[in-house]
This record gives C-alpha cells, structure tokens and sequence, in this order.
C-alpha cells in the first residue's frame, strides 16, 4: 500500500478576476475549490495513475469534511485524524499574477500525533510513506525522525517532498526517494546552485550519504536522476506550461507509480517527469492519457560526474 501523509492539508479557495483592487469590492468571474496539500496532491496523480493510495494527515471542521468526500469521490482511501480546529483555507487570487493568502496550520497535541505514529508502526515491509509539504515547525524534527526511523525498521520504502530545516533533517533518516528543485539543494549545502553541473554534484553527494534517489527539479532545465549507478538527465517535452501547481507532486506520483509497478529507476524517472510536465501543460492535475502521450518525448541521457568541490 502507498500512504501519502499531508500534516497541513488545506482548502484552495481558487478565484479569477479582470482585476484586483486593494480597499474596493471586487467580484469574480470563476472559483473553484479544491484539496490542497502536496501529500494530498500525489494520492489523486496516484488516482488517476490507476495507482491506489490512502491519504493520512490532519483534518478538522467543515472545511475537512469538505477535503474527505473531495478525495472519496475521486475513489481515494482516507484515513485522517480528527483535530479539534478547522483545516485551514488558502486563497489564492489570480488576475494575470497571482496573489496567495495561506491559513495557519493546525495545532497538534501529544495524542494526535502518537495516533499518526501508530499507524506508520502499522505499515508492513513493501509499503510507502509520502511525506509530503510544509512540516509545522510545532511538531519537534525528532517527531518526523522517528516516523523515518519507524520506515526504515520495517522496510517501508520512506519518500519525503518538503524543503528548509525539515529536509536537511530528514535526509540523515537514509529516505527511498527525495525532490528538491534547485533552490532547495543548494540551502542543503549552503551552496546557490544554477544548473545542471552543480546540482549532480551535490546529489551524487546525497545518494552517497544514503539517499536511495534524488531528483532535482529544474524547472525549464528538465530534471536530474542521481541513484546507485545512474545519472541521468531528462529533458522535458516542449509545450506551453499553464498550471505549475502541482507539477513537483505530479513527478513524484509518476515516479513512485512506475516504480512500484516494475522496479526501474530509469523508467521510473521517464513516468515521473512526463507526468509532471502533463500537469505543467494543463489547468488541472495530469491524467494518464495525457501523461502516456508524453512519454516518447522525454528525452534522458546519461551525464557524467564530477565531485563535490570540498
């Protein structure tokens, strides 16, 4: 079984208009509503994959009842823990920019966390854990190494998506898989990272210390593949890129899909950025048609390596 963990699910109050002013009544010519949270994101790709999923996290008031039936009519497993508030709601405003206003994540005690701990003690050898999103910086790093810990003890393929002090202390925890973009590798190291070059450097760096994939997300750059024995290089189909929310969870969702299917790091990483470049090219999150149609036009080659300037 794949389990996705959101520990800050929202809902995304999406809303279009001509224009926006500051201090004045404004009215919208469309909205939509819809499930946010990059961990929630990777169980419906997964969906539409054909790859089954349950979504674990934190939900609460109507707002995650909203997020709940959301994700059951899309034929996705939840099994979220109750808290006492109301899943937050982010706004996002879009007149030729965009304009967000994110809600607060929510308070956690003692209880509900162990209830998230008990359930990943529960998983068996073969399954996996996304940890995907904004880790509250209320629940103690510890926390989150303990759930790694959990993985790794009991053979469950560990795959974390998040950035800033959270993932460089997750990265000590030996996860199956991790996607940076190049922004995120670089505060890894301290390091500005621009391209390519520098970028299979340090995640050569990464697999080294345990790391058993790294994919770097580098936008209209393609993508990099650093595992034991492979560096690869995936240019991204051309196309007109319209929706980049949820091209990052879309990559991770092909790459985990193909993979639990046949085991190959390289095909994996085909699926993986086709699917992120379907979402890339369409309004919404990419179907599997659209994602097979791509597959021919990624093209990977191998790169070669040079080492981390000490």
């Amino acid at each position: 079984m794949i389990y996705t963990c959101t520990i800050s699910p929202s809902l995304d109050y999406t809303t279009y208009l001509d224009g926006f002013e500051v201090g004045s009544l404004n009215r919208a010519s469309d909205v939509y509503y819809y499930p946010g949270g990059k961990g929630i994101n990777v169980s419906r790709v997964l969906a539409r994959l054909g790859t089954g999923s349950k979504a674990l996290g934190f939900t609460g008031g109507f707002t995650g009842q909203y997020i709940e039936d959301f994700l059951k009519e899309e034929g996705i497993e939840t099994d979220f823990i109750k808290t006492d508030g109301i899943t937050r709601i982010n706004v996002k405003i879009k007149t030729g920019v965009e304009t967000e206003l994110n809600g607060p994540g929510p308070e956690l005690d003692a209880q509900q966390l162990m209830q998230l701990k008990k359930k990943v003690e529960a998983m068996q050898q073969g399954d996996w854990l996304v940890l995907a999103g904004s880790l509250t910086g209320s629940i103690a790093p510890d926390y989150f190494a303990e759930l790694a810990a959990l993985c790794q003890k009991q053979h469950v393929r560990f795959v974390v998506d998040t950035s800033g002090p959270a993932l460089k202390d997750l990265i000590r925890s030996s996860p199956f898989l991790i996607k940076p973009n190049l922004e995120e590798l670089g505060e890894l190291f301290g390091q500005t990272i621009a391209g390519p070059d520098d970028a299979l450097s340090y995640a050569r760096e990464l697999n080294r210390m345990g790391i058993g994939h790294v994919v770097v997300s580098m936008g209209g750059q393609g993508a990099l593949l650093v595992a034991d024995g492979l560096a690869l290089l995936a240019e991204a189909p051309q196309g007109k890129a319209v929706n980049t929310v949820g091209a990052g969870d879309s990559l991770v969702s092909g790459f985990i899909a193909s993979y639990a299917l046949h085991e190959d790091a390289e095909r994996a990483f085909r699926y993986g950025v086709a699917s992120g470049s379907a979402t890339a090219f369409s309004t919404d999150l990419c179907t599997k048609e659209a994602v097979e149609d791509l597959l021919g036009k990624v093209k990977i080659t191998p790169i070669q390596e040079k080492d981390v300037a000490k």
